[in-house]
């Protein structure tokens, strides 16, 4: 599976909304450089209240463009970077991926799947009801949360918006994705 980066973002400070930019870089085992998730342990602020010393398993946040796209249809007016995405990727089935899968992006940068991303209520924030719009129930009821997914980066380099994607899944057997 091949895909391209749509757009990158970043925030210096805790915000959900995050800046487009012409270029992010990432860094091994921290995350991308100048966001204020950047860090070897935990730096969400709910997280950070549990335990401040548990490992950053969310340096990087990657949602798929066809998300936003889905979403405008259904009246939303969302924007890469808005829902607080490092990442917007287009023509990779993220949320399908398995745990462990990992995505070379642009010449060097490595990213490890590490989990789904809970949405959140400041979503809400953004337009009412956009938090519901990124969760849904499977055939068996079971929720399904469309929010993107979270990474850790193996190997550093600088993503810009039109570098390929190309996905390298884990040896069987696959762990499916759980929320991190």
């Amino acid at each position: 599976m091949t895909g391209v980066v749509a757009a990158v973002s970043r925030s210096p400070r805790h915000t959900l909304v995050k800046s487009n930019e012409a270029g992010i870089q990432l860094v091994a085992g921290l995350g991308v450089a100048g966001d204020a998730h950047q860090g070897a342990t935990v730096k969400h602020r709910s997280r950070v209240a549990r335990n401040p010393a548990d490992p950053n398993l969310r340096q990087v946040h990657l949602i798929h463009a066809e998300l936003h796209d889905a979403l405008r249809q259904a009246g939303f007016d969302v924007k890469p970077g808005q829902m607080g995405e490092n990442i917007t990727t287009l023509g990779v089935g993220l949320l399908g991926l398995a745990a462990g899968t990992r995505l070379h992006i642009g010449k060097n940068a490595v990213v490890e799947v590490t989990g789904l991303r809970n949405p959140c209520a400041q979503l809400d924030k953004i337009q009412q009801g956009l938090m519901a719009a990124t969760l849904d129930r499977d055939a068996e009821g079971r929720l399904v949360r469309k929010a993107g997914i979270m990474g850790v980066v193996l190997v550093g380099g600088e993503v810009r918006p039109g570098d390929p994607i190309r996905v390298e899944p884990p040896p069987p057997p696959h762990r499916p994705l759980a929320v991190v």
